[in-house]
């Protein structure tokens, strides 16, 4: 390890925190700069490990929710309606993403290819459901009905596609089930968190033995800054979003897909 490879952490970790919770794709963008910077990383180690900072900072920004569903379960009802609702919206992809786990990481994630496609055509979709907007029926995320919260859940096993984006999938699931912008974008926070946190599980066990001590204080570095730089993001995202919609994004996913594909044609990637 150099100090380098401490930069590259650190510009990696700021590219996790910046993208995880906008519909652009994390995974997508973690893959594609990491490939052009030159930054190794065996089994994905890395990338598991600093998706915990993204976690965290989102765990964090909605601590009073969490401390206040978790302290009412037993005596609020609509404590156990909101963990009901969010643990019922988790499974569809708790479920697909169990089976086919193994093929996601060792086939999908190495197509270029089907990571530019799907983010075009999300960029698309995300222009058409702004042109055309389903009838809107829920503006606080919370109180999103059972039947849309599992409609969501369901979008969000799209994001299991690299390039797809968990944030872009539930976010479009939430507008076309007739959330408005803010209620869609905070649904898809809330939802992360389960999500997430079982993701990370699953990844952690796949590769705890692949955690070397050598590669502890990269780890550590990418997991600071994106910690800092999703808890910094989240919020003007949702003013900017409700006040100009996902259009810009729309559009960088189309031009970020474009890009991709210019790179592999020229084959630097």
């Amino acid at each position: 390890m150099d100090f380098l490879d401490l930069i590259r952490a650190a510009i990696l970790g700021v590219l996790q925190g910046l993208t995880e919770f906008l519909p652009v794709s994390s995974t997508g963008h973690l893959l594609i700069f990491g490939r052009m910077i030159g930054y190794d990383d065996p089994g994905g180690v890395f990338t598991v490990m600093i998706q915990l900072g993204s976690i965290l900072a989102i765990m964090w920004l909605y601590r009073q929710r969490i401390v206040d569903v978790v302290l009412g379960l037993r005596s609020k009802p609509e404590a156990r309606r909101f963990a009901i609702m969010l643990f019922l919206a988790f499974l569809p992809a708790a479920f697909v993403g169990l089976i086919a786990n193994s093929y996601i990481r060792n086939e999908l994630y190495l197509r270029l290819d089907i990571i530019a496609i799907a983010l075009i055509l999300g960029g698309f979709a995300m222009l058409a459901i702004e042109k055309w907007p389903p009838k809107i029926e829920v503006k606080d995320a919370a109180e999103t009905p059972i039947w849309r919260a599992v409609g969501v859940g369901a979008f969000q096993t799209l994001a299991l596609i690299p390039g797809v984006s968990r944030s872009g999938a539930t976010i479009f699931g939430g507008l076309a089930l007739g959330l408005d912008r803010r209620a869609a974008a905070e649904f898809s926070f809330f939802l992360a968190m389960p999500t997430m946190v079982a993701a990370f599980i699953l990844d952690f066990w796949t590769v705890k033995d692949s955690i070397t001590g050598d590669r502890i204080a990269e780890i550590a570095v990418g997991f600071v800054f994106a910690f800092i730089s999703a808890a910094l993001v989240v919020k003007p995202f949702l003013n900017f979003v409700t006040r100009v919609g996902f259009g810009p994004f729309a559009w960088y996913r189309i031009v970020f897909g474009i890009f991709i594909f210019g790179l592999v044609a020229l084959g630097w990637l």
